[in-house]
């Protein structure tokens, strides 16, 4: 397993799932194009899923022009309540990719309890993939999730997969845990969009660029990622040849890698410090309920990790889509942003559940803070299975 891993999410025409007849040339001959630089590069393995829009097709009819004697191809298919949904599921992503065997299937979003039980109860999905293993269809089985960390540990502790698909990055380590349940089951370990939800770091801010100097953020972070023995691959969202750069220069920056992070994280830590006060960074997530625990199910974790962000590195654009998106994720990123607060959630019934926080008095004026700076037309989630 290379430690690039091309991901697909990115370089297709669409997020429908277009007919043939309506890709254009243009967006074919991109995907080619990035295809053919990341396998010049060694990225072995690329990743796609059956509800990224049109990539699994786009993707199939590039894989034959572009061999790769190394290639590891994997996609996710989502569980359903229906095996034979599933299986339908997974036949068409055969399907659309034009291949008789696939080296990685994932179980695509186990967000929530019931996604798990959905793979791994007797008659459910697993058995499914068990059974297409045996025929030679399918080779190691995993999971992507986007959900809670002790939800991905219980997962990975069921021993019942190879590998996780996971986000965990310079701006959100709380997944660490679930990367030490799946080192004791000794699974491959690869770091969802680590670019784009690490921060946009595609388009950083003045502020993020100046702390990170003199490497770029994304260099940066991708250092942070792979440095880590726990980390196996981190995934490449390539819209285009060009977004590979930044990638390949971290990757040739890897054995200085320790010596590069120290200082950056240092200054990284300091300007968080100077804007936030020890107090706060110590004590900030004490006595937060969760979402469903709040009224109007507003996500105080969430809302508060991106006042953080924002404050201490100026991550404004990220922060803004996170902030819209919230409400409109469903289980991919669930809870609320702070509109309802002074709408159909009081201040009384906010401070209700803040019983144990330090900062039970602060919170609402900080949330509107947040409110007045990011709120704005809902952002919604790119695919939804």
């Amino acid at each position: 397993m290379p430690v690039l891993s091309l991901g697909g999410m990115r370089f297709q025409q669409s997020w429908s799932d277009l007919p043939a007849e309506q890709i254009t040339d243009a967006s074919q001959t991109n995907l080619l194009r990035t295809l053919q630089r990341a396998v010049d590069h060694g990225f072995h393995h690329v990743e796609t899923a059956r509800h990224y829009g049109s990539s699994e097709r786009q993707l199939g009819w590039a894989l034959p022009d572009i061999s790769d004697p190394h290639r590891i191809l994997q996609s996710k298919v989502p569980p359903r309540d229906d095996p034979k949904e599933f299986e339908d599921l997974l036949s068409l992503t055969f399907e659309r990719l034009g291949r008789d065997r696939l080296e990685l299937l994932a179980i695509h979003g186990i967000n929530q309890p019931r996604h798990l039980d959905l793979a791994l109860r007797s008659g459910g999905c697993l058995e499914v993939v068990r059974r297409w293993q045996k025929d030679g269809r399918i080779g190691h089985v995993g999971f992507s999730t986007h959900g809670p960390v002790d939800l991905i540990a219980t997962a990975c502790d069921s021993g019942a997969f190879d590998y996780v698909n996971l986000h965990w990055y310079y701006i959100r380590q709380d997944n660490s845990p679930a990367l030490d349940a799946a080192r004791r089951q000794d699974m491959g370990v690869f770091i969802i969009s680590p670019t784009d939800k690490g921060g946009h770091l595609h388009s950083p801010s003045d502020r993020l660029i100046e702390l990170c100097a003199p490497l770029h953020p994304i260099v940066f972070n991708d250092l942070f990622c792979l440095r880590d023995p726990r980390v196996h691959t981190i995934s490449v969202g390539a819209s285009c040849p060009s977004d590979l750069d930044r990638h390949l220069e971290a990757v040739q920056r890897l054995p200085d890698a320790a010596e590069l992070i120290g200082p950056v994280h240092a200054r990284l830590q300091a300007a968080a410090l100077s804007s936030l006060g020890a107090h706060w960074l110590s004590s900030w997530q004490v006595g937060l309920p969760s979402w469903q625990q709040t009224p109007g199910e507003i996500n105080l974790p969430v809302l508060l990790w991106l006042h953080n962000l924002l404050e201490a590195w100026d991550l404004e654009q990220y922060a803004r889509t996170r902030y819209r998106l919230l409400g409109q994720g469903g289980h991919w990123f669930p809870g609320a942003n702070a509109d309802p607060l002074d709408a159909d959630v009081s201040e009384q019934d906010l401070r209700s559940v803040l019983g144990t926080s330090p900062w039970r008095d602060r919170i609402p004026s900080l949330l509107r803070r947040l409110r007045d700076r990011l709120a704005g037309e809902p952002q919604r989630r790119l695919i939804s299975v």
